[in-house]
Order: C-alpha cells, then structure tokens, then sequence
C-alpha cells in the first residue's frame, strides 16, 4: 500500500525548548488537545487568492499568525437555525461518526469567525447572507459574544437568523504535535467573502489583520516581509515558517496555486489527519508530517454560487 508523502517543516523557536524537554522525558503523556475550528476566508484579486490572516498573542496553537479561529465552546452545543448541509452530511465529510462533533466543529467555525472578523455566515434563509456587518450595532454584538455576555444562539435568534453552513468548506484535520503545552485537534474551513461585508478586527482584541496574496506570502516564504509587516516583537526579523503551524503554511500553499476561489473551494480532499512528528537531523529539530495530495473536483452547481468572486472590500 503506497505512504503519503511527507514534508517537514520548520520548528519555530519559540518551540524548541518544549520539543528538548519533551525528547528528555520520554515517559510523559501529551496533554489532551481542546477542539478548535478555524477558517480561511478568501477573495478574488488580481494577483490571485487572497486571504486573511490575524495575528495571535501569546503561545496560539494555531500560530502566531494565522486564520481567524479558537476553542469550540460549551454554548456552541446550543441549538441554531440551521440551513444548508445536514449534521449528518457534515460528519461524513468531516470523517467522523459523531454527529454531535462534526456540529460543534461548524458552529464554531463560524461563531469565530464573526467574533474575530464581523464575517457572518448567516442569513434568514437558505439564500440569503446577512449584510453590513461592520456597523456600530455588529461590532457592540462581537464584543458582548466575546465576552461571553450573550450566546451566539441568542444573537442569532433575536435578529432572525440562522447559520449558513453551506458557505463552509471543509479544509484539513490538524493536531497540534504531542509536545506542545497548549493543543488543539483543529478542523479547518474555508469560505468566501460574502458580498456586503467586509472583515475588521475586534477592538478590545484585534491587534493585527490583513488581507494577504497567499501565492506573494509563498514566494516570500524565506524573508521576514509578513513579520516585519505584522510588526510585533515576536514576529519582526522572523521568516514565515517560524510564524506559521505547518498546517497554515500546507494551506496556503495550496491556495497559492488555485486559480481562483471557485477552483480552490473545488479541490476534493481526503480526511487525512495531520500531526507532526518531532525530527532530528544533524542536531536540529524539524516537524515532519504526512502529506497527502489532493484531486481537483468537477465544480457542482452549489459550488459555483458558493464561490462566485464576492465585491472588493
């Protein structure tokens, strides 16, 4: 039976030290990883795919740049107004019998990415988007889900809206390597731009968000231009792996040679589950991992109003 391919990638150096100790303790368990769910809004522009990308305080298992995204909640279990793919559909495409996690995963993807960009897959009905979420209202709403004043299911619910999870494309499985002190088992998404919103940080969390060509960030992979650009002192000088979880780096990569949205929310993937493995070669640390390749799809008829170019913020 033919073996993935696999790729190694960078160990940051805010890692290694964790990587050291994990390798003189052979012994010791990896902590449980937290659920999480992050997405990968893109756009249409004329140097290609972009995307956009957030910085990330402290130690993020996401990265310390990277998709809007975070920790499923217990109030992601609440009950929504649901349109497009069943929960059942939802778990096969996501690889897992457990109906009640493929649902936690989505709805979380979705409440963060509102949280984090005002981007709101939601709508009265199965075809329509909500719009101008930029306003002063929507931005007194992202603040109080922040601060978990009010559930996303209540927020929803007094504006008549429900979750538009037919917007969502499932990306890539990734679980943060063993012996990180904090761990996320992720379930990665992308979505398009809706036409009418336009993405924005959260005041009281925002610090950095942009909107990125990701085939400029490849070819730029080996020069500090992001970190430099972010501007923090834990991203100036540093390269884009030392920024990135090789997720976001294989992501971005493959979005780098899509010709366009559609093409891109088109690719077939498989329900691969990434996690890498501590490597040592010549005394120094990589992460290695299994990468498989991917099928492009013929685009159905729902893929291609899903992923028609959205208007320029």
């Amino acid at each position: 039976m033919p073996t993935s391919p696999r790729r190694r990638f960078t160990l940051p150096k805010r890692l290694q030290g964790a990587a050291r100790s994990w390798l003189d303790e052979a012994d010791r368990a990896p902590r449980k990883p937290r659920l999480a769910s992050s997405v990968a809004l893109v756009r249409d522009a004329p140097d290609g795919t972009e995307t956009w990308l957030t910085y990330r305080t402290g130690d993020s298992p996401l990265g310390v740049v990277a998709f809007p995204g975070g920790s499923v909640e217990n109030a992601d279990q609440d009950s929504f107004d649901w349109f497009g793919p069943s929960v059942g559909q939802w778990a096969e495409v996501l690889g897992t019998e457990d109906y009640a996690l493929a649902r936690v995963h989505v709805v979380a993807a979705i409440r963060e990415l509102f949280e984090e960009t005002g981007v709101l897959l939601a709508g009265s009905d199965e075809s329509v988007v909500v719009e101008g979420t930029s306003t002063a209202d929507w931005v007194r709403a992202r603040e109080a889900l922040a601060g978990q004043e009010i559930g996303f299911a209540e927020l929803l619910a007094k504006r008549g809206l429900g979750l538009r999870t037919d917007l969502l494309r499932s990306l890539v499985h990734w679980v943060t390597p063993d012996f990180a002190h904090r761990r996320f088992d992720t379930r990665y998404f992308a979505a398009t731009l809706p036409v009418g919103q336009t993405p924005t940080l959260l005041p009281s969390k925002g610090v950095w968000g942009q909107w990125v060509s990701a085939a400029t960030l490849m070819a730029e992979k080996e020069t500090s231009a992001l970190g430099d650009e972010v501007g923090e002192p834990d991203t100036r000088g540093l390269a884009l792996p030392e920024l990135l979880v090789p997720a976001t780096e294989i992501i971005l990569a493959k979005m780098a040679k899509a010709r366009g949205c559609i093409a891109y929310l088109n690719i077939k993937r498989s329900n691969h589950v990434y996690q890498a493995e501590l490597v040592e070669d010549a005394g120094q640390l990589y992460l290695e991992v299994s990468a498989p390749g991917a099928v492009v799809a013929p685009p159905t008829e729902a893929l291609r109003a899903v992923g028609r170019p959205a208007e320029q913020a």
